[in-house]
């Protein structure tokens, strides 16, 4: 858990804003969830080991007493309620109950998330999620608007070199299958491959093993991580031939679905960035169909991912409604571009701070100068001007100004400006002063600031 401090506070806003304007401009519309949910809502939904991660919430009082005195307590006897592992499992909860959404109903969420785990470099407990879903279609069109709008967000972001990874569900439980692993090891089996960038080839054997895969089944999936080093015309072909082998028809299927995915974001800002990757699995365990992930050079693990889930909605009502999405790291992304130097300039605090000098029977009109000059437009948003709030020589505010704010000037009132309609506006860096007409105070600003 952190605090953020007004510089960190403008570098979020500044991403989630650039995802906000993307997102709105594919037609995207804002929903919020609650923090907590309802325990069983969330149990279920991430597979094994995401179920250990979801951070619980106690009942209170007498009913956790009562709950401790039993001499075997149930799962969800200890406590009913949690804080909200992502905004996909709240998402589809959402879908379910309200049915007078639009048929084809298209989402962004921009919420913090928790996780009870043991944070690495750049992950935390509490952190934002940025997720972007398309609810009532089974069309590719859907997965291509979601991959591309990401792309777009990252572009703009000015991030350059970045990969699409690309895989389906559907193909890697048909490899599963025809590698010798057994249909009730599927899901273990997907959770450790899903770790190959992060454990290595080694470690995901290892893995499978201790989780009971075959020695048979190991070495029949090893082609796979073979596969990734090549070129993506062999790595398409290698993986047809795996599921030719083992007349996987299903898989085949899910190859020729991603490679029209793969024609469909040739239109989009994502052209140039996907890659096929057979070995990409990503351990929600409520995927159904194509699943993908962005990742940068130099950074273990990735920026984001998603994928199509047609089941999920369906088990909190009557309908099966299909839906696909994809969730971007707020924190992830921040880290890289701070450590990157990828930030704009961005200005905190006040364009100006108005000094005043005089008896404190002035102060009703400073304030009502301040809203005056609140009401003007720097560029395309209202100036900011603080009050200096104490009286005091007119050398300790400004001496305040340049060491104690962000301001780049000073505004200086006295009975003499405050009755001609005057301000004497103070450029910091230069010291010189120009006393201007109360009407002119941004317009002046502007014109310092173009010439710095």
């Amino acid at each position: 858990m952190r605090d953020f401090l007004p510089e960190d506070v403008a570098r979020r806003q500044h991403v989630v804003s650039v995802i906000r304007n993307v997102y709105e401009a594919y037609g995207f519309v804002p929903i919020e969830t609650p923090a907590v949910e309802n325990l069983s809502t969330l149990l279920g939904k991430y597979g094994e080991e995401g179920d250990q991660l979801i951070f619980r919430i106690l009942h209170r009082r007498d009913a956790l007493k009562r709950a401790l005195a039993r001499e075997h307590p149930g799962e969800l006897d200890l406590g009913d309620l949690a804080l909200r592992y992502d905004l996909t499992v709240p998402l589809a909860r959402v879908i379910a109950e309200h049915r007078e959404l639009p048929r084809y109903f298209k989402r962004y969420q921009v919420q913090p998330v928790w996780r009870a785990d043991r944070p690495g470099r750049g992950r935390f407990r509490e952190f934002f999620q940025c997720d972007v879903d398309i609810m009532g279609t089974s069309s590719l069109v859907a997965e291509a608007e979601v991959c591309g709008a990401v792309a777009e967000v990252l572009g703009k972001l000015g991030f350059r070199e970045f990969t699409l990874r690309l895989n389906h569900r559907g193909l890697l439980r048909s490899l599963v299958q025809t590698t010798g692993i057994p249909i009730e090891l599927e899901g273990v089996a997907l959770v450790a491959i899903d770790k190959l960038d992060k454990i290595g080839r080694e470690g995901v054997a290892a893995e499978l093993r201790q989780r009971g895969v075959p020695e048979a089944g190991i070495v029949g999936i090893s082609p796979i991580f073979d596969a990734v080093a090549d070129d993506q015309a062999h790595v398409r072909e290698r993986v047809r031939v795996l599921l030719q082998q083992g007349s996987a028809s299903a898989g085949l299927a899910a190859l020729e679905e991603l490679e029209r995915l793969e024609s469909l974001l040739c239109a989009t800002p994502a052209v140039n960035r996907v890659r096929f990757d057979p070995t990409l699995a990503r351990g929600l365990g409520y995927y159904t169909g194509p699943i993908f992930e962005v990742s940068v050079p130099d950074l273990a693990g990735s920026l984001g991912g998603g994928g199509r889930y047609d089941g999920l909605i369906g088990m909190f009502g009557k309908h099966m409604i299909p839906a696909v999405g994809f969730s971007l790291g707020l924190e992830r992304i921040l880290v890289v571009m701070e450590e990157r130097g990828m930030f704009p300039p961005l200005s905190t605090g006040p364009d100006m701070l108005l000094c005043w000098i005089g008896s404190q029977a002035l102060l009703e009109r400073v304030l009502e100068v301040a809203s005056i000059l609140r009401g003007q437009l720097l560029g395309a948003r209202r100036l900011r001007v603080e009050v200096f709030p104490e009286p005091a020589k007119l050398g300790k505010q400004l001496e305040y100004a340049a060491n104690h704010t962000k301001t780049a000037f000073t505004g200086i009132v006295g009975e003499d400006e405050l009755g001609a309609g005057h301000v004497v506006v103070r450029n910091l860096a230069s010291s010189e002063q120009r006393s201007v007409l109360l009407g002119d105070v941004a317009a002046t600003i502007a014109s310092w600031s173009a010439v710095r």
